[in-house]
């Protein structure tokens, strides 16, 4: 147990509260294991009709996995280290199994920071709850390595290709674009998130579906749920911009597209989107478009099982290492991208991350 995770159940409904402030919540094995046997105990409690996740801190759900520590245990290099590093990613893709095949409505409260991580224990509620402070993003990119936590899954399925974009920029987007692309299905006021908990019990259903009616039926917008343009979004705005350019077979030539982009009310966006890809991992965003496109024929446990392996590959190859250590360790910001130029990516390079790292018996995740 640990105390980074409160748990309590009062008048049926079981709440998770995540309490890392310091770190944004960001997860530690001891957090994943924590999580997941509440959830394990609560599933056949009948005093427990749902589950709430919620942080105790306005800034953030979750920041994601625990970077510092992918750090150190790799570059320990001891057997301790490294076992404790394929637990942790092990344990976490299970627990978003668990989520999503979780019998009882589950809801999750997305303030403030939601990244990574926090987006796999988030994503998969039966009602996921945004507000005006929150930050949304899949952002491993950034460092080195890919939309893993069923992101490959749930990234695969967003309209158009909003998704793509999504996971190999990796940039944050607001509770209006978080709602444009299907990735939230409510929108609160920061002052009225309180309130909302106290009515959760009578919200719950078996469907998303069931469960936005009771809320718009029980709480409405003059409580503080928020009724937003969807359209004035940005992602909504650049939509023909995204979905034109993120549609080209390979990253290359996605940046040709975004190169030549004429239109004036997509050219600022198209140059500001063609700088960031410059400054991420060539490699790891083709390995990260192809994981995309691939999951999106694939069941959740499928996805994970690739995610699984892709993340074995990502450290046995050091690209995450180099990513954390100019990002977060000597915080210089200048990762040694090994290749550093999408020109020198080869289709060669791209599949080895998709190898079998395992006989499909041995699969840490084959009893999902």
């Amino acid at each position: 147990m640990t105390n980074h995770v409160l748990t309590a159940v009062n008048k049926g409904t079981a709440t998770i509260t995540l309490n890392r402030p310091e770190a944004l919540n960001s997860l530690s094995l001891a957090m994943i294991r924590t999580l997941r046997s509440a959830l394990d105990n609560w599933a056949s409690d009948k005093q427990v009709q749902g589950v709430v996740l919620h942080s105790s801190t306005e800034r953030a759900l979750c920041a994601g996995g625990d970077i510092r520590f992918f750090y150190q245990a790799a570059q320990a290099g001891s057997c301790e280290g490294v076992g404790l590093l394929e637990d942790f990613f092990t344990e976490e893709y299970a627990l978003v199994h668990t989520i999503a095949s979780y019998p009882k409505p589950y809801i999750s409260i997305m303030q403030g920071v939601v990244m990574g991580g926090g987006m796999g224990i988030a994503e998969p509620a039966r009602l996921r709850i945004v507000t005006q402070s929150s930050k949304i993003a899949m952002p491993e990119v950034n460092i080195g390595l890919f939309p893993d936590v069923g992101g490959t899954r749930f990234l695969s399925h967003l309209p158009g290709q909003l998704g793509i974009y999504l996971g190999v920029t990796g940039q944050t987007i607001t509770a209006a674009d978080t709602l444009y692309c299907g990735m939230a299905d409510l929108a609160l006021e920061d002052r009225a998130v309180e309130g909302f908990k106290k009515i959760t019990p009578n919200i719950y259903g078996d469907s998303r579906k069931e469960m936005v009616q009771k809320a718009h039926e029980i709480y409405g917008y003059e409580n503080g749920l928020m009724n937003m343009d969807l359209q004035q979004s940005s992602l909504a705005r650049m939509r023909p911009c995204i979905d034109a350019a993120f549609a080209q077979e390979n990253i290359s030539e996605i940046m040709q597209a975004l190169n030549k982009e004429s239109r004036p009310e997509f050219k600022e966006f198209a140059t500001a989107t063609l700088a960031i890809m410059r400054k991420r991992s060539p490699l790891l965003m083709q390995v990260s478009l192809k994981a995309i496109r691939r999951a999106k024929s694939m069941t959740l446990a499928q996805a994970l099982r690739m995610e699984r392996n892709l993340v074995r590959r990502t450290f046995e190859h050091g690209e995450v290492i180099e990513g954390v250590r100019a990002l977060v360790i000597d915080k210089d910001h200048a990762p040694r991208w090994k290749p550093a130029q999408i020109d020198q990516v080869s289709d060669a390079m791209v599949e080895h991350f998709f190898s079998p790292c395992w006989p499909a018996s041995m699969h840490p995740l084959r009893d999902l």
